[in-house]
C-alpha cells in the first residue's frame, strides 16, 4: 500500500483561496448591509407618514387652541397675548429641536450589526 502525503496547493492556489474567502466575506457583509438598509428604509417610511399625520393634527390643535385663547383673553391683555404666545411657541420649538438632536446623536438610525461585523473583520485582518 502506498501512503500518499496531502498535496499542498502551492502559492497560486493559496492566493486563490485567500481571494475567494475574502470575496465571500465581502459579499456576506454587503448582504447584511443591504438587509439592514431595507429594514431601515421601512422604518423611515413609517416614521415619515406618522410624523406627517402628527404635524397635521398638531397644527390644527395649535391653531384652534390659539385662536380660542386669543378670543378669550383679548379684552384683558390686548396685544400682549400675541407676544406671550410667540414666546411660548418659541420655547416649545427649542425643546423639540433639542429632543430631535438628542435622538439623532443616540445613533438609532445607524446600522449597528453591519458596523460591528466590519469592525470585527478589520480587527481580525489587521
Amino acid at each position: 500500500m502506498e501512503h500518499s502525503e496531502p498535496h499542498s496547493p502551492g502559492l497560486f492556489g493559496s492566493l486563490a483561496g485567500v481571494a475567494k474567502n475574502t470575496l465571500r466575506l465581502v459579499l456576506a457583509r454587503v448582504e447584511l448591509a443591504a438587509l439592514e438598509l431595507s429594514e431601515m428604509r421601512n422604518h423611515v417610511v413609517q416614521l415619515a407618514v406618522l410624523f406627517a399625520l402628527v404635524v397635521l393634527a398638531a397644527w390644527f390643535a395649535i391653531a384652534f387652541g390659539t385662536a380660542t385663547l386669543i378670543y378669550l383673553v383679548w379684552e384683558a391683555l390686548g396685544w400682549k397675548i400675541l407676544l406671550i404666545l410667540a414666546v411660548v411657541f418659541a420655547v416649545v420649538a427649542v425643546v423639540l429641536i433639542m429632543s430631535i438632536k438628542k435622538l439623532i446623536l443616540q445613533g438609532k438610525m445607524a446600522m449597528s450589526a453591519t458596523m460591528a461585523e466590519l469592525r470585527a473583520d478589520r480587527d481580525a485582518l489587521l
